[in-house]
């Protein structure tokens, strides 16, 4: 897979999930391909980004040459502050994700399967610098979104009927957005909402091993 091409997953993926952004809702953007939901704010949209270092008011990524290195988020990117940004401890923002204040966390994942539960912290053997802020996210927000690619680079499946890898959290991720797909995870099971552009459903299961129903109001998916 060319560079290119996986930037334009990325870029779909983001955009798309950027629509799921409402005014007032305080988000935290993961490390990796969540921050770049940064970009994409609705023109307009009043949404504060929280960042788990100790910022409250993340603003895009800084044009470059204008980037101020001790303005940095969870993942050490220099990004921009918006109008009113606020400053505080890590103990204050770890206050703020697990008293619930958190509408809307989105985080990258290994694996995620057909229960909701996520893997997204280590692979056993590799080098792990550590869990971060996901475990307290996908238990303190109120809703989580996983941003990731449909497969691993070899083509294997990243959506399980049960998770291989050590979990991050139980039963928490509510909704998944691919390059491929969006899905909602249900009591029931895993529900196929939407497709890319080109595809079709069966693209879509084949390139996933969990079971998907497909909504009665199954749509094309737009960035």
């Amino acid at each position: 897979m060319s560079k290119g091409k996986d930037l334009d997953k990325r870029d779909l993926i983001v955009k798309r999930i950027a629509r799921e952004l409402r005014d007032g809702f305080y988000v935290n953007l993961g490390i990796g391909m969540p921050t770049l939901v940064a970009n994409h704010v609705p023109a307009g949209m009043d949404v504060i980004l929280q960042s788990e270092n100790g910022m409250l008011g993340i603003g895009p990524y800084p044009v470059e040459g204008s980037e101020d290195s001790d303005l940095i988020n969870a993942g050490k990117e220099t990004v921009s502050e918006m109008a009113g940004t606020a400053y505080f401890s890590s103990a204050d923002s770890f206050a703020m994700i697990r008293g619930g204040h958190i509408d809307l966390s989105v985080l990258g994942a290994m694996e995620v399967d057909e229960k909701g539960n996520l893997a997204n912290w280590m692979i056993p053997g590799k080098m792990v610098k550590g869990m971060g802020g996901a475990m307290d996210l996908v238990a303190g927000a109120r809703r989580v979104i996983v941003a990731m690619e449909h497969t691993t680079k070899d083509g294997k499946a990243k959506i399980l009927k049960k998770c291989t890898l050590p979990l991050t959290g139980v039963q928490v991720v509510n909704t998944i957005v691919t390059e491929m797909a969006v899905i909602q995870v249900t009591a029931s099971g895993l529900v196929l909402e939407e497709i890319a552009p080109g595809l079709t459903k069966d693209d879509v299961q084949r390139s996933t091993e969990a079971a998907l129903s497909v909504s009665p109001n199954l749509k094309t998916m737009e960035s």
